[in-house]
């Protein structure tokens, strides 16, 4: 189970962001993980809930909001793009090998919905200045 690992990074950038821009609360972390990430959103669900009560008041109560990205292949012997779960990794209209994945491996941050210290100010991910930032589940955790 890689997704205890995923969500300690997530904490650690909403941490950094928040510190930075001197935010106290955050309500809410959304994040956009493709079809084919090889990871399981009701686990990194399940491990967010865990691990944010054990943050202290920044976290404990953020929810986590996950949006699904399709998994797409690109054909380089016809140049067409198709559903990759449904086709795999021969396309469907030429039967060609010669295939790559365009989207659908993603693992990143889209937004942070934070609370502003100073009047309780409902502030969004631009606000606070924080990027997003990917996983690359291929060949190891890295942050982009």
């Amino acid at each position: 189970m890689h997704e205890l690992g995923i969500v300690f990074y997530i904490i650690k950038d909403v941490k950094e962001a928040a510190e930075q821009n001197n935010v106290k609360k955050i309500n809410s972390v959304t994040m956009e993980l493709g079809e084919v990430s090889t990871v399981i959103p009701y686990y990194l669900e399940d491990c967010w809930k865990w691990a944010v009560k054990k943050e202290g008041p920044l976290l404990n109560e953020a929810k986590l909001v996950i949006e699904q990205i399709p998994a797409v292949t690109y054909c380089e012997g016809c140049g067409k793009e198709y559903p990759t779960v449904a086709n795999g990794k021969t396309c469907p209209y030429c039967k060609s090998d010669k295939t790559y994945l365009l989207r659908g491996n993603e693992v990143m941050i889209k937004e942070v919905e934070a609370v502003n210290s100073d009047d309780d100010e409902l502030v969004g991910e631009s606000e606070i200045e924080q990027e997003s930032r990917g996983v690359s589940i291929d060949s190891g955790m890295k942050m982009e």
